[in-house]
């Protein structure tokens, strides 16, 4: 297979990938009763203020926070599993690939969320760390057999 199929298969996998893992968050959310993060539309914020976007002002510059800052969670997963599909190049155990597939999911969103200084995980407690484990196992495991049955 051509690496661009293999690019595109990784899309289509971290898409289905974050879907899941806005069910597990919004589940959370309904179940636990908390609010959704505020950490997306902080990103974008600080963003576009480094990048000398304006958002405009009132409730049109909430709504494109938030509607940026979804989009950049998809391009997350999304990237994240094509990455992953064009640097490992071969097909994995399944356990060892919903592993990796987790594990460069919260690095590619918590690290750019601390750079930014968003947030800091050495400050979570341990239910933040729940908060943020539990839907990015979700999103390898269904990444990761996704992967498999595109194959």
């Amino acid at each position: 297979m051509g690496r661009q199929a293999t690019i595109v298969r990784g899309l289509l996998a971290g898409a289905a990938g974050t879907a899941v893992l806005d069910a597990v968050t919004y589940l959370d959310m309904a179940t636990r009763g908390r609010p959704a993060s505020t950490t997306p539309e902080r990103s974008v914020e600080r963003l576009a203020k480094a990048g000398h976007i304006p958002l405009g002002a009132g409730e049109s510059a909430g709504n494109r926070r938030t509607g940026l800052g979804a989009l950049l969670g998809y391009a997350t997963g999304a990237g994240v599993a094509a990455g992953y599909c064009a640097l490992v190049g071969r097909r994995l155990p399944w356990p060892a690939a919903a592993a990796l597939l987790t594990a460069a999911a919260m690095a590619g969103s918590n690290a750019p969320l601390t750079l930014l200084r968003v947030t800091d995980p050495r400050h979570w407690s341990a239910a933040d760390w729940v908060a943020d484990v539990v839907p990015h196992l979700a999103y390898g495991a269904v990444t990761a057999a996704t992967l498999d049955r595109l194959r």
